[in-house]
């Protein structure tokens, strides 16, 4: 569905509120009070704040006229960002590049404060006794959450050989069904929503293997599978998938794992830089 120009979410929520059934009209309701907060929810998110089945999100979705929950997300979003006030200074066409870069500053200093708000210190602590115990631990990701995950994994690989990656999502579901019960997988994701990662997570859970899930917050559905959830509290809006902010906010969380696990690990995370910086340095000129 696609609305017209001169019609938003609200403009159509309205016009249909009459032919709502009463879970319908809750719904209505609740996204009427939490308009910014909801549009950056997953469908059971949204469910379990309304008390209703995701069913019954689908079905309201569709009394609307859209296709889908993310199609009804977007529309969200897009009534939001017409009323809703920019972090930083606001941008218009022809802006200099001097108000660019404080405005992405603006952002990332935002995401920053927002994942340190967010971090568990407890879930920390249990994520770094698992890589501590681990056999072998595998950084995972889908998309752009894939690169997420490389650069954790790069992070790690330079303290210890236990810790590996893989390629695309066939390959993580074979290594996921090869698992055995001391090995980890830390998962990242910003949704923790994606059919692909809910298989793979599956697969290791049904090996005993252990899950640390990388996220944007505890509610999501991948949560239901992690042994520990570490959220780094970033707010994305559907209609700037992928952002910037978002990224610094995970790698924000995933850095303060790595710390707690090289304190944890002192000793053998000197000798590890030692050796490490040794076999790199014949190759700067």
């Amino acid at each position: 569905m696609t609305l017209p120009q001169d019609e938003n979410f609200w403009q159509l929520l309205r016009s249909k509120q009459d032919s709502l059934t009463k879970s319908g009209r809750i719904i209505a309701g609740y996204l009427t009070q939490n308009a910014q907060q909801a549009q950056y929810w997953s469908i059971s998110v949204l469910a379990s704040q309304c008390g209703v089945a995701e069913a019954t999100i689908s079905r309201f979705c569709r009394a609307l006229g859209f296709d889908s929950y993310n199609e009804m997300r977007i529309a969200l979003a897009r009534a939001n960002a017409s009323v809703e006030q920019p972090v930083g200074e606001e941008l218009a066409p022809g802006v200099n590049t001097a108000t660019l870069c404080r405005h992405a500053g603006a952002l990332a200093v935002k995401a920053i404060n927002d994942a340190a708000s967010a971090s568990n210190p407890e879930a920390v602590d249990r994520a770094a006794a698992l890589l501590q115990r681990a056999k072998q631990v595998f950084c995972f990701g889908q998309g752009s959450s894939q690169l997420l995950a490389n650069d954790i994994w790069a992070r790690f690989s330079a303290l210890s050989t236990k810790f590996h990656t893989a390629g695309d999502n066939h390959m993580q579901a074979i290594t996921a069904s090869l698992m055995a019960p001391e090995d980890v997988i830390l998962f990242v994701s910003y949704s923790g929503a994606t059919r692909d990662m809910m298989e793979t997570l599956r697969l290791a859970k049904a090996n005993g293997a252990s899950v640390i899930l990388l996220t944007h917050s505890p509610n999501v559905p991948g949560a239901a599978l992690a042994d520990v959830v570490l959220p780094c509290g970033a707010a994305q809006s559907p209609l700037d998938g992928g952002s910037l902010p978002a990224k610094i906010a995970m790698l924000f969380a995933a850095e303060v794992l790595v710390l707690r696990y090289t304190v944890d690990n002192q000793e053998l995370a000197s000798i590890a830089q030692v050796r490490t910086k040794r076999a790199l340095a014949p190759k700067q000129l």
